[in-house]
C-alpha cells in the first residue's frame, strides 16, 4: 500500500507531521479529516512495493520483539515509571535492530514535546495503524498501561496462532518439497542412465517402462521451458493481485477453496473480531474502529464487506444487519453482534468470539495435518513403487531370456 508523508494542524493550531498508509491520496485525505487534522501538505513517500529510493520492502521487527515490548512497557508504565524513562530502557534491552532504531527515533520526538501515539505513527511498519489507535485513546483516556496489556495480550494471540499454523504446515512442507528434488534428481541422473543400460543390452521394454523414459527425455528437453513458465506465472500472479480486482479475487477464491477455505475463513474472523473487540474495549470510535479492522484484516473481500458496514452506518442502519447481509460472516458471529449492540457489551462478545473461533482454528489445523501426512506418505509410496516397478520389469525380462 502507497505511503504517504503529511503535515497538518489540529483544532488547536498545532503542526503535526507524520506518515500514513493509504490506497489514494483522496483516502488519505479523508482519514485525516475524520481526525479533526487540516492538511497543509501530502508527499507519497513509498509505492507499491517500492520504498524510498530503494527497491524492496521496508524492515519490519520480529512480531516476538514486538509482543516483548509492549508486555514489559505496559508494566513499566503500570510501575509508574515515565514514558521517556520507560522508552530509554526499552530501547536498551531489545535486540532486535529493527525495532531499537524506531523506539531511538521515537524517543528522541517525543522528548522534543510530540505525543507518543504521533511519534509512532511515523513508523507505520512498525507500529500498524491498530497499535498507533489504540495508543492514542490510551492517551486521551489516562489509561496507557490497560490499553498496552490489551495491546500485549492481542499481539501475543496473534502470534500464537501463526506460530501455529507455521509448525502445522512445516512437515507437510518438507515433504512435499522433498519429494519434487527427489523427482526431479531420478528424472535428470537416474533414468537416463538405466535407459542406456537396457538400449545396450537389446532389452524389450514394457510400455510402463517406456512411457517413464519418454517422460524423462521429455523432462530433459524442456526443464527451462517448466523453470521459466514456472517463474513468469508466479510473477504474473504476484503483479495480478496487486490490483484491487486482482486482490479480491485472490482472496475470494482463498476463502472459497476446498479444504482449506474453511481454516482461512475461520483465521480471518478470528482475527476480525479479536482486533474489533480490543479496539471498542480500548474506546476508540466505533467508525475508526470499523475502518482499523477494514485496513487490518489481510483479505480484501472481508475489508470490503466492513466499508460496506461503514456506509450502512452512516445511515444509521444497525451493526449487525449490513454485516448480515454480506453472507460471509458465520451466523454465530451475527448473532453475538446483534447480542453486543442490544445489552452494550458489544467488546465482550467479539473477545468471547475471537477465543471460540481460534480454538476451532487449532482443532482444525490438527485435522488438516493428521489428513495431509498420510496423504503425502500415501502419494510418495505411489509414485517410488511406480519408478521401481518400471525399473525393474525390464530387469526380470532379462532375467527370464536369460534362463
Amino acid at each position: 500500500m502507497p505511503l504517504f508523508a503529511y503535515e497538518a494542524v489540529d483544532n488547536g493550531g498545532r503542526s503535526i507531521r507524520g506518515t500514513l498508509e493509504a490506497d489514494t491520496e483522496q483516502l488519505l485525505l479523508s482519514k485525516l479529516h475524520e481526525q479533526n487534522l487540516h492538511v497543509v501538505n501530502v508527499t507519497l513517500q513509498k509505492a507499491r512495493g517500492l520504498t524510498l529510493g530503494k527497491l524492496g520492502k521496508a524492515k519490519k521487527p520480529k512480531l516476538q520483539a514486538l509482543v516483548v515490548f509492549s508486555r514489559q512497557f505496559a508494566t513499566m508504565v503500570d510501575a509508574g515509571i515515565p514514558i521517556l524513562r520507560c522508552l530509554d530502557i526499552l530501547q536498551t534491552q531489545t535486540k532486535d535492530p529493527c525495532l531499537k532504531d524506531t523506539l531511538d527515533t521515537v524517543r528522541r520526538d517525543v522528548k522534543s514535546g510530540m505525543s507518543l501515539n504521533e511519534a509512532m505513527a511515523k513508523h507505520p511498519g512498525v507500529f500498524s495503524t491498530l497499535y498507533v489507535n489504540m495508543i492514542r485513546a490510551a492517551e486521551l483516556g489516562g489509561i496507557l498501561d490497560q490499553i498496552l496489556d490489551r495491546l500485549s495480550m492481542f499481539l501475543e494471540k496473534d502470534l500464537e496462532i501463526k506460530q501455529k499454523v507455521k509448525s502445522s504446515m512445516m512437515y507437510p512442507v518438507l515433504v512435499l518439497v522433498f519429494s519434487i528434488i527427489m523427482l526431479i534428481a531420478l528424472f535428470t541422473f537416474v533414468l537416463p542412465k538405466f535407459k542406456e543400460i537396457f538400449l545396450s543390452m537389446n532389452v524389450e521394454m514394457p510400455a510402463v517402462t517406456a512411457l517413464l523414459f519418454n517422460a524423462s527425455d521429455i523432462f530433459l528437453q524442456i526443464w527451462w521451458a517448466v523453470l521459466g513458465g514456472g517463474i513468469g506465472a508466479f510473477v504474473t500472479l504476484k503483479w495480478y493481485i496487486r490490483k484491487p480486482k486482482g486482490r479480491y479475487q485472490y482472496d475470494m477464491l482463498k476463502l472459497k477453496a476446498p479444504v482449506f477455505g474453511d481454516l482461512i475463513l475461520k483465521l480471518a474472523v478470528a482475527r476480525f473480531t479479536r482486533t474489533f473487540g480490543t479496539l471498542v474495549a480500548s474506546g476508540v470510535p466505533l467508525m475508526r474502529t470499523l475502518e482499523i479492522v477494514g485496513e487490518t484484516s489481510g483479505n480484501a473481500v472481508i475489508a470490503n464487506a466492513v466499508e460496506g458496514t461503514r456506509v450502512c452506518l452512516r445511515e444509521g442502519q444497525s451493526l449487525s444487519a449490513p454485516f448480515a447481509a454480506t453472507n460471509l460472516f458465520p451466523a454465530m458471529v451475527i448473532h453475538m453482534m446483534d447480542v453486543g449492540e442490544e445489552s452494550g457489551r458489544l467488546a465482550e462478545m467479539m473477545v468471547r468470539v475471537a477465543d471460540f473461533y481460534e480454538q476451532e482454528v487449532d482443532s482444525t489445523i490438527k485435522g488438516l495435518t493428521s489428513m495431509i501426512e498420510p496423504v503425502l506418505i500415501i502419494f510418495m509410496g505411489v509414485i517410488v513403487g511406480f519408478i521401481a516397478i518400471s525399473v525393474m520389469m525390464p530387469i526380470f525380462k532379462l532375467v527370464n531370456s536369460i534362463s
